[in-house]
C-alpha cells in the first residue's frame, strides 16, 4: 500500500475541510523497532517489551513533520504567505522544508550558538531565512508571538494548535503498530511540550487504551519537573534546552490524567543511554532523543516503575545527524594503521 503521509493516513482522525490541499512530505509511518536487548540492559530477567518508535526517520529527521505537515497546509488553505517560528533546530529544518514544498516565505529565529550544525545546515539549504538572536528559545519564542500581532505571517511553533493535531498521529501509529493496544508506558523527551499534550491527545482520542506517561527532562533544563521557569537553561540535549515550555499546563493535564511520571536525567545519563542506543540497537539518534530511554532507565532502577511484563514505548525524536558534532566529540578517534595487511592483521589479532 502506498503511503501519503499522516494526513492522508488518518485524515478522519483530523479537523480538516474537505477542500484543503494537503501539503506532504509523506511524513509519517516511522518504524517501532523492538529492542530486546536494551530491554535486558535497562531491566533484567523482568521480561520487559521495549520498543523504539523512531521519528528520527521522518523526511527532515524530527518528529517535528508530523505537526508541521498539518500547520503548513492550514496556513496554505487559510492564504498564508509566509510562516515563522523560534527554535532550537529541529522545528527550523522543518518548518523551512515544508514551506519550501508550498512555496511560502519562512523565518526561523534560533538562539545563537545553541543550535546543532545539521539543524542549521537543513534550514539554510531549505532555503529559510534563519535569524540568529542574542537571546534563549523563550526569548525568541516570545518575539515572534509578538509579530505575528503585527505583522501577517504565521506562527507555526507547537502552540498552533494544528501542530498538535499532526502530532498526536503518533499515537495512532504506535497503537496500529501494536495491533490495536497501547503500551503500558510511553516514554518521551519533554522541551517545549507539544509532544506529551499531541500523544496523549492522540491516545485519548483513538480509544485504544491509554498508557501511563512518562516524560524525560534534562536536569539543566529541567522546570516542569522542579515546577518553575529556568531563566537560562543547558544541556547537552539542545533540542530540549527550554527553560519554559509553551504546553507546560498541557504536560501536567497529560501526566495527572494518566498517572504518569515527570522526571530530570543528567547529561550524562541523557549520553550513556545515547550510546547504549547506538552500541546495543544500531540506532544513532541526537542527544535529546535518548532523554526518554534515560528516564526509564531511572525509573526503573529507582523501584518507581515495575517493569515485569510490561510494554514500554520510548519515542526516539530525532536522527543523529542532527546532531554530528556530539557524537564525534563522544567518541574515540579512527585509529590511523599503515596501508598494509600485515597492519591491518596485527590490529584484528590484537597484536
Amino acid at each position: 500500500m502506498n503511503w501519503n503521509g499522516v494526513i492522508h493516513k488518518y485524515r478522519h482522525y483530523l479537523p480538516f475541510a474537505d477542500d484543503v490541499q494537503i501539503v506532504t512530505l509523506n511524513e509519517g509511518n516511522t518504524p517501532l523497532i523492538k529492542a530486546d536487548r536494551l530491554a535486558e540492559l535497562i531491566a533484567p530477567k523482568a521480561n520487559l517489551q521495549l520498543y523504539l518508535k523512531y521519528e528520527g526517520l521522518n523526511p527532515t529527521g524530527s518528529f517535528k513533520d508530523r505537526g508541521m505537515t498539518a500547520a503548513m497546509t492550514q496556513a496554505v488553505h487559510e492564504g498564508a504567505n509566509g510562516v515563522i517560528c523560534a527554535s532550537t533546530g529541529n522545528t527550523a529544518a522543518s518548518a523551512a522544508a515544508y514551506a519550501a514544498r508550498a512555496g511560502l516565505r519562512c523565518l526561523v529565529l534560533v538562539p545563537e550558538g545553541k543550535i546543532a550544525l545539521g539543524k542549521l545546515a537543513a534550514s539554510l539549504a531549505y532555503g529559510a531565512e534563519v535569524l540568529s538572536i542574542d537571546g534563549s528559545f523563550d526569548d525568541g519564542l516570545d518575539m515572534v508571538r509578538e509579530i505575528v500581532k503585527r505583522q501577517p505571517i504565521v506562527l507555526v511553533n507547537s502552540i498552533n494548535p494544528w501542530r498538535i493535531e499532526g502530532q498526536k498521529t503518533g499515537s495512532f501509529e504506535i497503537v496500529d503498530q501494536l495491533d490495536g493496544r497501547s503500551p503500558d508506558w510511553h516514554c518521551l523527551p519533554v522541551g517545549n511540550a507539544g509532544n506529551i499534550t499531541a500523544y496523549w491527545m492522540g491516545y485519548k482520542q483513538y480509544d485504544k487504551g491509554r498508557p501511563r506517561i512518562l516524560g524525560g527532562q534534562a536536569s539543566g533544563s529541567a522546570p516542569i519537573v522542579t515546577g518553575k521557569i529556568v531563566a537560562h537553561p543547558e544541556t547537552i540535549a539542545t533540542a530540549i534546552r527550554i527553560g519554559n515550555p509553551a504546553r507546560w499546563r498541557q504536560a501536567l493535564e497529560a501526566l495527572d490524567e494518566s498517572g504518569g511520571i515527570i522526571t530530570a536525567v543528567s547529561d550524562d545519563d541523557i549520553l550513556a543511554s545515547w550510546k547504549l542506543l547506538a552500541k546495543t540497537e544500531g540506532i544513532f539518534v541526537e542527544p535529546a532523543s535518548a532523554t526518554g530511554v534515560a528516564a526509564l532507565k531511572q525509573q526503573i532502577e529507582m523501584g518507581a516503575i515495575d517493569p515485569n511484563g510490561k510494554t514500554a514505548v520510548c519515542v526516539l525524536t530525532g536522527h543523529g545527524l542532527k546532531d554530528p558534532e556530539t557524537a564525534v566529540n563522544q567518541t574515540a578517534p579512527p585509529r590511523t594503521l599503515p596501508a598494509t595487511i600485515e597492519a591491518l592483521e596485527k590490529h584484528l589479532t590484537g597484536g
